[in-house]
């Protein structure tokens, strides 16, 4: 855990976005269950190592907010890739005229996250769920990495970002990141508290993240100014 708290908390993400945000259906064209299941398939077909456990790797709400059933949670480390603010979110954390910034994948470096091991008797049923969350808004592409744990190396699902999706923002400075998620809302409430909860669950699990911990203290000066006005 860090040594100090976090600046950004829940009320004041509350004092600056007193008004919520109407849910708008349009702003975002999602895939059915149809279009996605050819694409579970061909990733499924790829798994480098159909006789392993199932695992599924989490590096933002999945940490917080799994929605699947799991039998063993590790934590663990990732190369090649990186936890990045880099995918737009025009519904649910964000809308149209406010958009916010959810967390993807992005090419480099490293990422601490939690492996979470799944039930492997009918893998495409079980991987449907997390499968539909990640995939229907054309975000991410589902890839096979290699998590290292402290209990040995495991082989998991994750999601990293597509960057020929019209979401993908490239690399934004952290003061342009923490504008952006700043002053972004949608339905499901504010973009800053995606980022709180995130920052939260990662210290709890003592994953410090020098990304998240410096957005939250920047998004955190931006929504005082925005609760003072």
């Amino acid at each position: 855990m860090p040594k100090r708290p976090l600046s950004l908390t829940l009320d004041l993400i509350a004092r600056a976005h007193p008004d919520p945000v109407r849910d708008d259906p349009t702003a975002q064209t999602f895939l059915t269950d149809d279009e996605l299941g050819p694409g579970l398939t061909q990733a499924l077909a790829r798994r480098p190592k159909a006789g392993e456990s199932l695992w599924v790797f989490g590096y933002g709400s999945l940490i917080w907010q799994p929605e699947f059933a799991f039998t063993e949670r590790r934590i663990g480390t990732v190369r090649g890739y990186h936890r990045r603010f880099c995918l737009l979110q025009r519904r649910f954390r964000g809308s149209v005229e406010r958009p916010g910034l959810v967390l993807a994948l992005d090419r480099g470096g490293l990422c601490r996250g939690v492996a979470f091991r799944l039930a492997d008797d009918d893998p495409h049923a079980t991987l449907l769920p997390v499968w539909r969350r990640e995939m229907r808004g054309n975000g991410y592409l589902g890839r096979w990495v290699t998590v290292e744990t402290d209990q040995g190396p495991v082989t998991a699902l994750t999601f990293v970002v597509n960057r020929a999706s019209d979401r993908y923002t490239g690399r934004l400075t952290e003061p342009e990141i923490a504008d952006r998620i700043a002053t972004g809302a949608g339905h499901l409430g504010p973009s800053a508290e995606y980022l709180f909860r995130t920052a939260e669950a990662c210290a709890r699990e003592g994953i410090l993240d020098l990304h998240l911990w410096t957005l939250q203290a920047l998004v955190a000066e931006r929504l005082e100014a925005r609760a003072a006005c």
